[in-house]
């Protein structure tokens, strides 16, 4: 069980958090953890790693930090900036 999450290779993410997918014209914005997540994310890194990264250098809940991750992770789903590899 791998659980990679992929964002799609077409985005791009500035250093100060301003994200544009060029396949719709749509950008967004994330604060600083956020940027941190998706360049966490962008490495390859795995749910638990991205987690005892971001709860050790910000002293925050395991179990807070998973639910706003995923809430994060719904959201990027949403916009439709995750590769699908559901199959």
């Amino acid at each position: 069980m791998k659980n990679i999450i992929k964002l799609k290779t077409n985005i791009a993410i500035s250093e100060k958090g301003f994200m544009f997918d060029p396949s719709t014209g749509d950008s967004y914005t994330v604060n600083a953890i956020g940027l941190e997540i998706l360049g966490m994310i962008q490495q390859g890194k795995v749910f638990v790693e991205i987690s005892d990264m971001i709860t050790a250098k910000y002293d925050v809940e395991p179990s807070s930090f998973e639910q706003y991750f995923f809430d994060f992770i719904a959201v990027l789903k949403q916009m439709q900036l995750i590769e699908n590899n559901d199959a």
